[in-house]
Parts: structure tokens; C-alpha cells; sequence
């Protein structure tokens, strides 16, 4: 059973990449090493010196991303037909995995893409252990001498990463006025539909409908686990969620797709003006947090 974290910030950060890392304006480029894809650049040419200096073969690789659809970029920018025209077919993204598997795990940087792969696979057992350690080390000093980070490990990136996002996020969109003022009303259609709705802040009423189903998703995994608590944990903010994914059939994750779309649907019924306000906003902010870490 495999564990991972998702989020509508996540998705964002990566639709980011893919419409232009690090906000690229036509009346105000950026320069190169500002961007999301110039640090990253920046960060496998570090990562290949000091592994060099390591006495290891490492290859600066940039992952590609796939080029967005327009439909994606419509998306992204609260076009109500595209997002309706995705919910109508996969929900918010959750059950849908199961039964449409190649649209959410088709991706240009694929493992078996990156040349690195190759050079791990022709080691011994020991050799390797040895060469993702120094990768790790290697990681973990780019990124404070490309980002002007003070890392420990890895995780410590991607943790500051998430932090970042959730705080970024927050301080400027639910300080927003017109984003406070949509998303209240779209609590209260919401309500008038039946739905339970607790934070009506801007983030949290973008955030609500997928984390609803991923909850529902964790539920399953962690029962169809003997080692984890039936329960999740009350989440933290400044902690990634990580969650329990099930292994389900197509025609079992069927019915809960079903549902899915459904509240979906109502969801963006409800939040058809306010998605169209917090979405565009929300992709800016993405994008610097995005340039920031160079992802």
C-alpha cells in the first residue's frame, strides 16, 4: 500500500510550471535565474559538481513537463466551462485515478526518462547505497547554495517547501476582500444544498471539495491496512497530509466517482464566481513560491 500528499496547492504549483515558471509576463520578463525552471537548472548543476567532487557520475538532469492544453490553462483560470467539462468526468481528481489511471500518471519526466536511472541500475548493491547517500548530501547542499537555504536533509526541503505554500497562500489570499466575500457566499449555497461546510476562508473553501474525497480515499486505505490507525490524525498546517491510498478496482471505485462528480458539479455551481477571483490569484502565488524553490 502506498502512502502520498496532495493538494490543490500541489497541482497548482505544477500547472505553474507548465503555463511558465515563476510568472512570466510579456511586459516584465524575468531573468533566467529568477524563475522556477532557471533555479532548477541551477540546482542539477550543483548537484552534479558535488557529486563529481564525490568521485560519482551524476548527469544534470531538468525534468520536462508536459505542455498545458488550453483547457488546462482555462482551468486554471476559473473558466467555468473547462471546469466544468473536467468535474463532469473526474470529479475533483480523486476516484477518478482508478478508472482513468493514464491521465494522471502520464508524465514527460518519467523515471525511466532520467539518464541517473541508468547509471544507479549498473551498480552493486553497496555502491548504490553509497551513491544515493551522497545524492542526498548532495541535494540537501545545492539547495542551500542555490536557494540560500540552511537544510538538514531532504525532507527538510520539501517540508519547507509545503510551509512556504500554506503560508504564502493564506497571507494573501484569505486577507483578500473580494475572496472573502465570494467565498462566503459560496458557504453559504453550499450549506443551502446540504453540504457541511466548517472554514469559509478563501483557501479552505478552494480546498474543501478534494480534501473531502481524499479523506474518504484514506479512509479506505487505512482500513484495508493492519499497521495504521483506522482514524487519521487531526491535520496540522505546517505538516505535509499524507494519505492512505486503497487499492480498488475500477468498478469498485466506480460508485464513489459517481459521488464525486456530483458534489463536484454542485461545488462549482455554487463557486463558479468565486473560482474565477481566487484562481488566477492563486496560480501567482504559486509561481513565486514555485521560483522560490525552484520546482
Amino acid at each position: 500500500m502506498l502512502t502520498r500528499f496532495t493538494m490543490t496547492a500541489t497541482a497548482l504549483l505544477a500547472l505553474a510550471a507548465l503555463s511558465g515558471c515563476g510568472g512570466v509576463t510579456e511586459s516584465a520578463a524575468p531573468s533566467p535565474s529568477s524563475t522556477a525552471a532557471g533555479k532548477e537548472v541551477q540546482l542539477e548543476a550543483a548537484k552534479a559538481d558535488c557529486m563529481k567532487q564525490k568521485g560519482f557520475k551524476y548527469v544534470a538532469y531538468v525534468t520536462p513537463h508536459e505542455p498545458a492544453t488550453e483547457d488546462d490553462k482555462s482551468r486554471v483560470a476559473g473558466n467555468y466551462q473547462a471546469m466544468q467539462k473536467y468535474r463532469e468526468k473526474y470529479g475533483f481528481g480523486v476516484f477518478a485515478e482508478y478508472i482513468y489511471p493514464d491521465t494522471f500518471n502520464t508524465q514527460a519526466g518519467s523515471p525511466e526518462n532520467n539518464p541517473n536511472g541508468k547509471i544507479q541500475s549498473s551498480l552493486s548493491k553497496a555502491q548504490l547505497q553509497a551513491y544515493r547517500k551522497a545524492m542526498d548530501a548532495c541535494q540537501v547542499s545545492a539547495a542551500n547554495k542555490v536557494l540560500g537555504l540552511k537544510l538538514k536533509s531532504t525532507e527538510d526541503f520539501y517540508e519547507a517547501q509545503f510551509k512556504a505554500s500554506v503560508r504564502a497562500r493564506k497571507d494573501k489570499l484569505n486577507t483578500d476582500p473580494e475572496l472573502v466575500e465570494l467565498a462566503t457566499a459560496m458557504a453559504t449555497c453550499l450549506k443551502g444544498k446540504g453540504y457541511a461546510v466548517g472554514d469559509t476562508a478563501p483557501v479552505a473553501m478552494s480546498d474543501q471539495g478534494q480534501r473531502t474525497w481524499q479523506l474518504k480515499q484514506d479512509k479506505l486505505g487505512r482500513e484495508q491496512m493492519d499497521d495504521v490507525p483506522d482514524v487519521a490524525p487531526p491535520a496540522e498546517d505546517d505538516k505535509v497530509p499524507m494519505y492512505y491510498v486503497p487499492t480498488l478496482t475500477p468498478e469498485q471505485a466506480r460508485p464513489y466517482l459517481t459521488k464525486e462528480i456530483r458534489q463536484a458539479l454542485d461545488d462549482l455551481e455554487c463557486g463558479k464566481d468565486f473560482y474565477r477571483a481566487y484562481l488566477p490569484k492563486e496560480l501567482s502565488v504559486q509561481r513565486q513560491v514555485s521560483a522560490q524553490f525552484g520546482m
